[in-house]
């Protein structure tokens, strides 16, 4: 199995060690069950926007079809401000490239819920409640679009509002036990 995931600081494990990023723990645990997988190529990189993460898969040009693709993106959408629209339209963008790059087959293509950074220290001095509504109303954009093209979708956000503390040095981004747990919500998804 080759697998691309596509994202930002999440996918990308800021943190953490390269091999305790999602990415690699799913590889890993997908092995564990007999899957001959092969190591992950990710395109992705802290502060990545939808629009960043486009012009990144544009210069990397990865090679399809995958096996399998996952897709996790618009935190950095959210902190910049941009509208749950411009979003929605990126996203669903994001999402027809991820399923080409599947091999036009919308369920080899995992999409993962933003995490909520508002229960992080990092987000101490904003408005924790506004960040929680403009994550929902992102994801909720973005199971939309994975439900409307058949593709999995893989909800992440409650993980992180039920453990917080789940988190790296940085107080920000998730911990290697943090993505443990994202893992096994994907693996329910095979």
């Amino acid at each position: 199995m080759n697998f691309l995931a596509l994202g930002d600081s999440y996918t990308i494990g800021e943190g953490v060690a390269a091999s305790e990023r999602w990415p690699e723990q799913l590889a890993g645990a997908l092995r564990s069950r007999g899957v001959d997988v092969d190591p992950p190529q990710i395109i992705a990189q802290t502060g990545w926007t939808t629009g960043e993460l486009s012009a990144a898969i544009d210069e990397a040009a990865p090679r399809g079809p995958f096996d399998l693709v996952t897709l996790l993106i618009g935190v950095n959408d959210q902190y910049r401000g941009l509208s749950t629209g411009e979003y929605r339209t990126r996203f669903v963008r994001l999402l027809r490239r991820a399923i080409g790059l599947a091999g036009d087959d919308a369920s080899r293509v995992i999409v993962i819920s933003i995490p909520d950074w508002s229960v992080t220290p990092f987000a101490q001095l904003r408005d924790r409640e506004r960040i929680a509504r403009e994550i929902d109303a992102l994801n909720e954009a973005n199971r939309e679009g994975a439900v409307r093209a058949a593709a999995r979708y893989v909800d992440v956000t409650g993980l992180s509002r039920r453990f917080p503390s789940l988190l790296a040095a940085d107080g920000l981004h998730p911990s290697a036990e943090m993505y443990a747990r994202w893992v096994e919500a994907m693996l329910l998804s095979f």
